[in-house]
């Protein structure tokens, strides 16, 4: 199907961050990044430590700011939103599923899964209602009286992507979900991202350093030095990306 402006749910344009120094001036860390996100797009945004990919996170995730460039969400200009409107941005948009659960762990997985319901006001029986629900479609209705120590890292991580979920929203932002799960665990979690993409249409844009979790997107955007460096289908070789570091800033 031939995607529409319509669609756009993320659209940066020249996007660019730099952050002072102690010692006086600044250090730009992100050049000009451009592109777009559609609806229903598995996109990984992917390059080594240091690259830049998770300063691009902070800015697609309304936790930060752009220095300079246009950065529209949902057809939104949200670059020069204050503290308290990108808040209200985060709570209505965007699922976050992070690497370490960010799960309150004296508290039960069905209050943990109702937190981002809480901030939106809803009665207590319609966040119990749409957080039982969220449990039931990650399997794990018959824990939700378990504290989140009482759970496998796989599970923890089901209970944030439910958490994620509650809020229906239609863009799921994950950075390095499987960074601390063993690796049939982390395969256990990028599978079931895949499967909520797939037959639920919701978009995902997914951070890691690693090819091999890449390859569950259908795209990569490949950050270097802080340029796009590759934005297209996921190669089928870890070396096409090496190669287009060592080409620089994408043409």
């Amino acid at each position: 199907m031939k995607k529409s402006k319509q669609d756009i749910i993320i659209s940066m344009r020249d996007i660019v961050k730099s952050f002072p120094l102690e010692m006086g001036g600044e250090q730009q860390v992100l050049f000009d990044i451009t592109f777009d996100v559609h609806a229903g797009e598995f996109v990984a945004i992917m390059g080594p430590s240091g690259s830049g990919k998770s300063t691009c996170m902070n800015i697609i995730g309304a936790l930060d700011t752009p220095t300079g460039g246009k950065y529209e969400l949902y057809g939104r200009d949200i670059t020069h939103m204050n503290p308290d409107e990108l808040a209200v941005i985060r709570n209505e948009y965007i699922g976050f599923v992070f690497q370490q659960f960010n799960l309150l762990a004296k508290r039960t997985v069905l209050d943990n899964v109702m937190l981002p319901l809480m901030y939106r006001g809803l009665p207590m029986a319609e966040r119990v209602r749409r957080a039982r629900e969220m449990l039931k479609r990650v399997g794990l209705e018959k824990f939700e009286n378990y504290l989140p120590t009482q759970l496998s890292g796989g599970m923890k991580q089901r209970v944030a992507i439910a958490r994620a979920l509650a809020g229906d929203p239609k863009l799921i932002l994950a950075d390095e979900p499987t960074g601390a799960l063993d690796s049939k665990m982390g395969n256990e979690i990028l599978r079931f991202l895949k499967e909520l993409n797939r037959t639920q249409g919701i978009t995902i844009v997914m951070i890691t350093h690693e090819f091999e979790i890449a390859q569950y997107a259908d795209r990569v955007i490949h950050i270097y030095d802080g340029h796009i460096t590759y934005d297209g289908p996921v190669p089928k070789n870890e070396s096409v990306l090496v190669k287009s570091e060592k080409k620089g800033r994408k043409k």
